[in-house]
């Protein structure tokens, strides 16, 4: 990328464009594609593994402490004739990560697709805010990301050829009301621009996407407290079912979005308009 005056004036020859399918549903597909997904055992990261999975991916599903991604994955593989296994991984903890990139690429012969999705919420002010509980969402949602992206990365660098998908949160873009939660908002806007970082860092190599939902009806979606304010400030006056976000990553995921990378996809039923 041109830094100069220099820079800027030297001729350049583009690169060719990828041999992508013409037809678009062809381009959706992901027959013979590896995707490892974190926090897959339910919501949104099942809701992407089931995306990729019905468009004919083999799937790795990362789960921590919800073992429901075992049985999850024999379903998946079983409904859709394709390869799919549960890993248990702390994303928290670097070693972990490094250990489970390298058992998906051993057990897959390949990783072409990470999705970064594992995430937690402690939805208090910051002065109500434990040390513990700050660095507990510290390194969960963003060094669990940056480990993710790091060891992802080796391989997609190896092969040369990869794609980062980081669930980020319309929180990276908002301050979330009535409750406040400075900790959380703070982690999203970390990693959604670590990934626009990355994808020019990883330019030659790999693409880097962000997805930022919205409230969705699942166990991180709004709270008790936050739900009436969820459905007055969203355009479409609900929260977002999980089927409705498969589309997207299955996009980022495929072909069909070859010719993006840096992207921050707001998808939160219009609450961010006001």
């Amino acid at each position: 990328m041109s830094m100069t005056i220099e820079d800027c004036a030297a001729a350049r020859q583009p690169r060719p464009f990828p041999d992508t399918p013409t037809n678009v549903l062809e381009q959706f597909k992901m027959k013979g594609k590896v995707v490892a997904i974190t926090g897959a055992s339910e919501g949104i990261g099942f809701a992407a593994a089931e995306a990729v999975a019905e468009a004919g991916a083999d799937v790795a599903l990362w789960y921590n402490t919800n073992d429901v991604a075992i049985a999850k994955a024999e379903q998946l593989a079983k409904a859709h004739g394709i390869r799919a296994k549960a890993y248990r991984c702390e994303v928290s903890n670097h070693e972990a990560v490094r250990k489970t990139v390298e058992a998906v690429v051993g057990d897959f012969g390949r990783l072409d697709v990470f999705v970064a999705n594992a995430g937690m919420a402690i939805s208090k002010p910051l002065l109500e805010t434990s040390i513990d509980e700050y660095r507990k969402q510290m390194e969960v949602n963003l060094d669990g990301v940056v480990y993710c992206a790091k060891y992802a990365g080796e391989v997609f660098k190896r092969q040369g050829s990869g794609n980062l998908i980081i669930t980020s949160s319309m929180s990276a873009h908002i301050v979330n009301v009535p409750v406040d939660q400075p900790v959380y908002n703070s982690t999203k806007a970390a990693v959604t621009h670590l990934g626009k970082s990355l994808a020019r860092e990883w330019r030659e190599f790999a693409r880097v996407n962000i997805v930022s939902p919205g409230f969705f009806d699942t166990k991180m979606g709004a709270s008790p407290r936050c739900l009436n304010e969820a459905y007055r400030m969203s355009a479409l006056g609900r929260q977002g079912h999980t089927k409705e976000i498969k589309g997207l990553y299955l996009y980022l995921a495929s072909d069909a979005s070859s010719y993006q990378t840096g992207s921050d996809t707001l998808i939160d039923g219009g609450y961010t308009l006001p």
